[in-house]
């Protein structure tokens, strides 16, 4: 049985899951976090069904034995291949990326135009237009979907503001600004990071981060299970254990850069033993 004071499991490939904990910092700032960054083995996007699903399932495991009353599966293709997995191994609830950001892309369209970008392994998955297709309204949506391969080493490489990455959406992007979309799912917790590059070569379109819509259907189950964590009597900044698969050099920077505060030294850790 978990209680309010255990911590709350992140887990993605890289640095993209430091967007969803950004946001959950924000929706939960009293809460115990696991932040886990399989650093060692980014991208996911371009590995097999089978060794995502295996990945995923060592890095539910690593949660699990850490106690974590609640798991968020912080990365966009391990959600939309692997969730399953997940839950089957976990003793407490998973929360993913798809299903969040797709009921919150259904509320926002106007024209019914959704786009969606993201890995090759998760436009490749299906995942969104069926989450779509399953909670849409009655009117028709169209899901446009864009593989983005070269977004994530970007991010993970600090360069999501350079004049080259500017060069990269550009070229991306142009398929979905020919398709008049109104919507744009970010499916990759990654893009977060090249947001206002998107946003200017999508000026209208409405940016859906699927980290924020984790983040609240996280406080919303944390509600129902009577698991929320008490508030602190002084500010103070939250409790947050870094672990990776390897230690990236730029990783603190970024994560600082993301979160605003400064970070504990992350722990290097292997999931294959």
């Amino acid at each position: 049985m978990s209680t309010t004071s255990e911590p709350i499991g992140v887990f993605d490939s890289g640095v993209g899951g430091l967007s969803v904990l950004k946001h959950l910092v924000r929706i939960l700032p009293n809460e115990r976090y696991i932040y886990l960054g399989d650093t060692a083995r980014v991208p996911y996007g371009n590995k097999s069904e089978e060794t995502i699903c295996e990945y995923t399932e060592q890095a539910v495991k690593f949660l699990v034995q850490h106690n974590a009353k609640l798991i968020i599966i912080a990365c966009n293709t391990a959600s939309a291949i692997a969730l399953k997995v997940a839950e089957s191994i976990s003793n407490v609830p998973v929360i993913g990326m798809i299903i969040p950001a797709a009921k919150a892309a259904v509320a926002t369209t106007q024209n019914g135009k959704i786009g969606v970008i993201g890995t090759r392994a998760t436009i490749g998955s299906k995942a969104y237009p069926k989450t779509i297709a399953a909670n849409k309204r009655d009117n028709d949506i169209e899901v446009i979907g864009q593989a983005c391969p070269l977004f994530v080493p970007l991010a993970e490489e600090g360069f999501h503001l350079h004049p080259s990455a500017e060069l990269i959406i550009n070229e991306y992007l142009s398929p979905l600004s020919d398709a008049k979309i109104d919507t744009l799912v970010l499916g990759c917790t990654h893009y977060p990071l090249l947001a206002p590059l998107i946003q200017k070569r999508l000026p209208t379109v409405k940016l859906i981060d699927c980290g924020e819509y984790a983040a609240k259907e996280a406080i919303s189950m944390l509600e129902n299970m009577q698991l929320l964590s008490p508030a602190h009597t002084s500010e103070s900044l939250p409790e947050i254990s870094f672990y990776l698969t390897d230690n990236t050099p730029l990783f603190p920077e970024i994560a600082e850069r993301f979160l605003g505060f400064h970070i504990s030294k992350p722990e290097r850790i292997s999931l294959e033993h």
